[in-house]
């Protein structure tokens, strides 16, 4: 049966049935330091399919919501997280069998957050958590679905990001140390950086980062406060750090 419309815009003899029905997703990575490590949120899946496994927070668009209004509300019902205005599309998936319902495909979102704040598991979520990002992908933590290569391509963009843009200080608060943004390097390119040539990267004339005149809290341990450092405006123009590996061996390589 042939479907008639009064729109301009669409064929009189239009049909839609025509056509191979499928759903679409939308899939959120929320990546953020730990005590040096970085973690990714994670949903335990309370129901089928992979039912008890862990996976990305997402889940399907209403038809009258946006890719942006969906990716919002399903992150804030599933983990109680409100980062809207940092989610970024970076990937669309859409392999056949990826999801065993049916024809499903997902459009991926990242973000990168300093402080997730309170997780709450919420709707179909029996679980929700940060995860170490290398469990994940080692396999000692399983993915449902085809969750593991939409983390991998996450943790990739962000790894070709920091050279590239100023992501790195996303991962740290307004103030920070020198030794917590090295670590952000060392987290997601898996390298030990020199200390002293990482300080000589960033402490520059340009401006990548500025001394606050602060320092730290005494810790227990005793020793001297580490001293805080604010974003320079460098940061607009890129990175000042390249990957040990890179074939771009230029100035701010450690």
């Amino acid at each position: 049966m042939t479907t008639k419309t009064t729109d301009p815009g669409v064929p009189a003899q239009y049909d839609p049935s025509r056509f191979p029905a499928f759903a679409v997703t939308v899939d959120i990575v929320i990546l953020t330091m730990t005590d040096s490590r970085l973690n990714v949120l994670l949903v335990r899946r309370g129901v089928a399919p992979f039912k008890g496994m862990w996976a990305i927070p997402g889940g399907f668009k209403r038809p009258t919501e946006s890719l942006d209004e969906a990716a919002k509300r399903e992150l804030a019902q599933e983990t109680g997280v409100d980062s809207a205005s940092l989610l970024t599309q970076f990937g669309a998936y859409g392999d056949p069998g990826r999801d065993p319902r049916m024809n499903v495909v997902t459009v991926a979102y990242l973000a990168v957050l300093r402080d997730v704040g309170s997780v709450v598991a919420g709707t179909d979520a029996a679980a929700a958590g940060l995860l170490p990002v290398s469990e994940a992908l080692n396999g000692k933590i399983d993915l449902a679905f085809d969750h593991a290569q939409i983390l991998r391509d996450a943790v990739e963009r962000v790894r070709v990001d920091l050279e590239l843009t100023g992501i790195a200080t996303a991962f740290v608060g307004s103030t920070f140390t020198l030794a917590e943004l090295r670590a952000v390097y060392e987290a997601v390119w898996g390298v030990h950086l020199d200390g002293a040539n990482f300080r000589r990267s960033v402490v520059t004339e340009d401006g990548w980062v500025i001394p606050t005149g602060r320092r730290t809290r005494p810790g227990s341990t005793g020793g001297k406060p580490a001293e805080l450092y604010r974003a320079g405006r460098m940061w607009r123009r890129g990175g000042p750090i390249r990957h040990p590996q890179s074939p771009d061996k230029g100035r701010g390589n450690p």
